[in-house]
């Protein structure tokens, strides 16, 4: 991979601690893949008045060449305005992140004036607090996934009609990945209905936890075992690396753009 098709930030983002003494790092990576546009965007957010406030973003943008990336930009743009301004000690964690979601989700439909395509994007986003409780958002199938070690603890549901149909057990997960709908989605930020958003929270993240976001465009081509086997063995910035790689292998010349987000919990003695 070259320097123009590829770019993964971390390490550490600055060797962040959270109330019980975990360190924190993070890795992003983002891949046109074989598109000839990149409309994805994500960015790890570190609280500038409160250590170990740590907010991770990422969207995938539709809508064509301008479109997309109009609509990723902007979720962008409205996620660092609203981080700025939040305040652990005092604001709703989950409230911000609604209104996240809120607020792009208004901002992209204005922009669809100048857009050469109706610009949408999905979002999925999570906060960590420095005491350790984690809340997150999402909207469309980008997700989020929440590991112990190699086990797999929760994950977002993409907003899609193969979930849909995952649902009512009329396919199998795998199967969901080759269906001809797959790319059909229920609900995303710009269009003329209400977003999708659903929330969770988690009270207490530990030692050996990870959190993955990423576009399909990454999780397309792992199984929920490599992708715990990954983060439990690699740090943020190789497991990086590999995903990207590997999605890139597996995808033999016809991969989608290519985003992810990595935040692992460290024992401060590792």
């Amino acid at each position: 991979m070259t320097s123009d098709q590829v770019k993964i930030l971390g390490g550490n983002y600055g060797n962040w601690m959270i109330a019980k003494g975990y360190r924190l790092t993070a890795s992003t990576g983002l891949h046109k893949g074989d598109r000839d546009y990149q409309q994805d965007q994500v960015v790890v957010l570190s609280h500038t008045r409160c250590k170990g406030c740590v907010m991770a973003v990422l969207a995938d943008g539709m809508g064509g060449r301008s479109g997309g990336r109009k609509a990723s930009d902007q979720v962008m743009l409205t996620a660092q305005q609203l981080f700025e301004r939040y305040a652990p000690e005092t604001d709703d964690p989950l409230a911000m992140l609604k209104q996240l979601l809120e607020d792009a989700h208004t901002v992209i439909k204005l922009t669809a004036i100048s857009a050469e395509q109706e610009p949408h994007s999905t979002l999925v986003a999570f906060l960590i607090n420095p005491g350790g409780d984690c809340y997150w958002v999402h909207a469309g199938d980008s997700r989020i996934y929440h590991f112990h070690g190699t086990k797999l603890v929760k994950r977002t549901m993409d907003h899609s009609y193969v979930q849909l149909l995952i649902n009512r057990g009329e396919i199998t997960e795998e199967e969901a990945n080759f269906h001809p709908k797959s790319n059909i989605l229920m609900g995303c930020l710009g269009t003329d209905k209400p977003p999708p958003m659903d929330t969770h929270f988690i009270q207490h993240l530990c030692a050996g936890d990870s959190l993955l976001a990423c576009s399909d465009g990454v999780w397309h081509y792992f199984n929920n075992q490599e992708l715990g086997s990954v983060l439990n063995t690699l740090s943020a910035r190789e497991a990086t690396e590999f995903l990207i790689q590997k999605a890139r292998d597996r995808a033999k010349g016809s991969g989608d753009n290519l985003s992810l987000v990595i935040v692992k919990l460290e024992p401060l003695d590792s």
